[in-house]
């Protein structure tokens, strides 16, 4: 494999992530040889238009057959991620998928056991860390001990609904896993990378629909507190970007140290057009820093660990937990939710 380009195809084009993951590890020199949908989704054109040259099949087995076939990209409908992933590494492939990796903890239990049985990489694309260059200063920052300890972590997703273009699956509950399971893996993703936790305690999680009762499995906020021996933690999701934002939402993480902190506005800021802006502050410095040429290193150190066997992209079990805490606060959310149902 050192003297050929790593090979990759594509099962499952449900969400725009999927642009993300396969333009990126092209980026690094992989080959994007193949891919396979169910049906006809809402992106396909936006896919075709982007990767003309790739070849596309009737019959996933076509992929998970090839033999010069590495990396599997999963962006299928959440709930089906689990099984084209299982079904990838039984035939010898790595996978990278689109978050949520999966919906269920069944599900996570029968990845694992797959990933010790077949000794293959089962990363997801936490795209909010993995594609936003701050996050990639931000972490060197850290590591360099600029902001001291990291004690805190406040990660907000925003997200814009675009209600009328919104597939059906997206209101199935069972279909996309809940609010905290989806969008808030990407901040529970990056409160353990900064704090250095291996595990955490949900101490808060819960989820609402405020805004869509024509739409009642649909959750359009949530939030989740988690406390480890490291530091703890605040996550706040949504689907209630306001028509204004130039963008679908104002992504922002802040990580407190004990020595200073720093602000990461990923996406927008809203005096300027600018993106992946950091502001750091600490005993002696105060700015504003323009971090969008920090680059991306998951997807060259991904390609890497596919040829070498690594973990250099993100540890295994990093992975696994925070779909297990994701997954964790989802069902405590589910359960005080419903308890409240029938209180009222």
């Amino acid at each position: 494999m050192a003297d050929k380009p790593l090979k990759f195809a594509a099962l499952g084009l449900d969400h725009r992530h999927i642009y993300g993951q396969a333009q990126h590890m092209m980026s690094v020199g992989a080959e994007f040889v193949s891919w396979w949908t169910d049906g006809e989704p809402e992106t396909l054109n936006g896919f075709n238009k982007r990767f003309p040259g790739v070849t596309r099949v009737c019959d996933k087995q076509e992929i998970l057959n090839d033999p010069s076939i590495d990396l599997i990209l999963i962006a299928a409908v959440p709930q089906d991620r689990a099984a084209l992933a299982i079904a990838a590494m039984e035939h010898g492939k790595d996978v990278m998928v689109d978050k949520p990796g999966c919906t269920s903890i069944d599900q996570l239990d029968s990845i694992k056991d797959t990933v010790e049985s077949t000794g293959r990489i089962w990363s997801i694309d936490f795209s909010e860390r993995f594609e936003v260059p701050c996050v990639t200063l931000a972490s060197e920052l850290v590591q360099q001990g600029a902001i001291g300890k990291v004690v805190q972590t406040v990660g907000l997703g925003p997200h814009r609904l675009n209600l009328p273009t919104r597939p059906e699956w997206f209101f199935k509950k069972r279909r996309y896993g809940g609010i905290l399971c989806d969008i808030a893996s990407h901040q529970i993703d990056q409160f353990l990378y900064f704090t250095g936790s291996q595990d955490a305690e949900i101490t808060l999680a819960s989820v609402a629909n405020y805004a869509n009762p024509n739409h009642p499995e649909l959750e359009d906020f949530g939030e989740i507190a988690l406390r480890s021996s490291e530091g703890h933690g605040y996550i706040r999701v949504d689907w209630y970007t306001p028509d204004a934002l130039p963008n679908w939402g104002d992504g922002r993480l802040t990580i407190l140290g004990t020595a200073g902190y720093i602000e990461l506005r990923k996406y927008v800021d809203v005096d300027s057009d600018a993106t992946d802006q950091l502001i750091l502050v600490n005993g002696s410095r105060c700015e504003k820093i323009n971090a969008k040429d920090a680059g991306l290193p998951y997807f060259l150190n991904l390609s890497n660990d596919i040829r070498h066997r690594t973990e250099t992209a993100m540890p295994q079990a990093h992975c696994f937990k925070v779909m297990e805490l994701a997954l964790k606060a989802q069902a405590l959310a589910d359960a005080q939710r419903n308890v409240a149902v029938r209180s009222a």
